[in-house]
């Protein structure tokens, strides 16, 4: 990949020692893992995987910019749908995988300015240098209000409020499968003396196998089958006893998804702001993403009690909850201050940036209410 950036000396034996791992793993398994094993391994192995080390990973000076960290105006859109939620269920907040902790700031700073501040925010976080990370962010932004935020290491048995979960289900292990001769084959990795390589092999797991034998797509096609987020919902509807399930993502309806004009799938890679489709480049060093199946994640909720409450682009959503009246609170007569909001608002709401490709879905138990984010545009038949 010689127009990527070249990692540092540290970096490249951080991600050697990644490598070392995988092979491990490899060899352990016969000599085959799924992509799926690969991915979760170098996103999440413990002290080893993207998530689990310490290099930066959000804003300028890591390798992907979020919706939070682009403008504050993100957050306090988000708040006004959280603090309805909140005024009808008297619950929490839980965040699922926080981030740099930037959402969560402007979240807490906002809902105060509402009045509605929960009792709890808690955030599900499972790398310790990601829990770092967001309470020094917290501490220096909100230090009034730390002491309402706290850690967790696995969801708690029961929730009543809002789970928010902004760029989470497209980080979840994926499995690779290919359609070959008439049949589904899984993609998987095996390692050589260059480094890694593909391998196909019959699927031998009865979920996937269930899944890609609902797929209708022409030979030589190419997709991924994410397991673990409709794994992940079902966990969060089974426990949600009142209230509403909020994930922000990019991806499509499974129509969409699954379209045969996408025959290489949606897999991508990204690494210092630079998006490529390489997953093997310095293992480790690097995000690994594949689009959200919504269509899946909507039959997750509603198949464990959820009800289906809203499905919209991420533009009507921000719209409906106000992002043109926080804009209009600063005035056009100052550019120093406009003009950068202006700048930010066009980014979360441009087409040709997040502003149709990100989605917003909600699944609730027990709200009578229609939520504020999905009053125009709501594409629910869309799923």
């Amino acid at each position: 990949m010689p127009s990527l950036p070249e990692p540092s000396p540290d970096a490249k034996t951080h991600s050697q020692q990644v490598q070392n791992h995988l092979r491990a793993e490899i060899a352990a398994q016969g000599g085959w893992i799924s992509f799926a094993r690969y991915m979760e391994l170098t996103l999440y192995a413990p002290g080893l995987g993207y998530y689990a080390a310490g290099a930066a990973k959000f804003g300028p000076a890591g390798d992907f910019t979020t919706a939070p960290e682009q403008s504050t105006l993100f957050g306090r859109c988000v708040a006004r749908q959280v603090a309805q939620v909140l005024r009808e269920t008297g619950g929490n907040i839980l965040e699922a995988g926080a981030g740099s902790g930037k959402l969560a700031c402007d979240l807490l700073l906002e809902l105060e300015k509402l009045d509605t501040l929960p009792a709890h925010y808690f955030i599900l976080e499972l790398s310790g240098e990601l829990r770092a990370r967001q309470h020094a962010t917290l501490a220096t932004h909100t230090p009034h209000l730390l002491n309402k935020v706290q850690w967790l290491n696995q969801l708690p048995q029961t929730f009543s409020g809002i789970v928010l979960g902004n760029e989470v289900l497209d980080a979840m292990p994926a499995h690779l499968v290919v359609r070959k001769d008439g049949a589904w084959l899984e993609r998987g990795v095996s390692a050589n003396q260059a480094g890694f390589s593909w391998q196909d092999r019959p699927i031998a797991g009865n979920a996937l196998l269930q899944a890609v034998q609902m797929l209708d797509v022409p030979g030589g096609y190419l997709t991924e089958i994410n397991l673990a987020a409709p794994a992940f919902i079902s966990s969060l509807a089974e426990r949600l006893q009142r209230g509403v399930l909020l994930l922000i993502d990019y991806g499509f309806p499974r129509a969409e998804y699954y379209h045969p004009q996408r025959s290489q799938g949606t897999l991508m890679c990204h690494y210092r702001h630079f998006a490529h489709g390489e997953p093997f480049y310095w293992p480790g060093l690097q995000d690994i993403t594949a689009h959200v199946d919504f269509s899946a994640i909507a039959e997750a909720g509603v198949d464990h009690g959820c009800e289906l409450l809203g499905f919209t682009t991420q533009a009507n959503f921000l719209i409906n909850c106000g992002i043109t009246d926080l804009l209009s609170e600063v005035s056009p007569e100052d550019p120093a201050r406009y003009l950068p909001l202006a700048n930010q608002a066009q980014y979360l709401l441009s087409p040709a940036e997040m502003g149709e490709l990100f989605k917003v879905i909600a699944l609730g138990k027990g709200i009578e209410i229609t939520l504020m984010g999905f009053t125009k545009g709501d594409q629910r038949h869309r799923l």
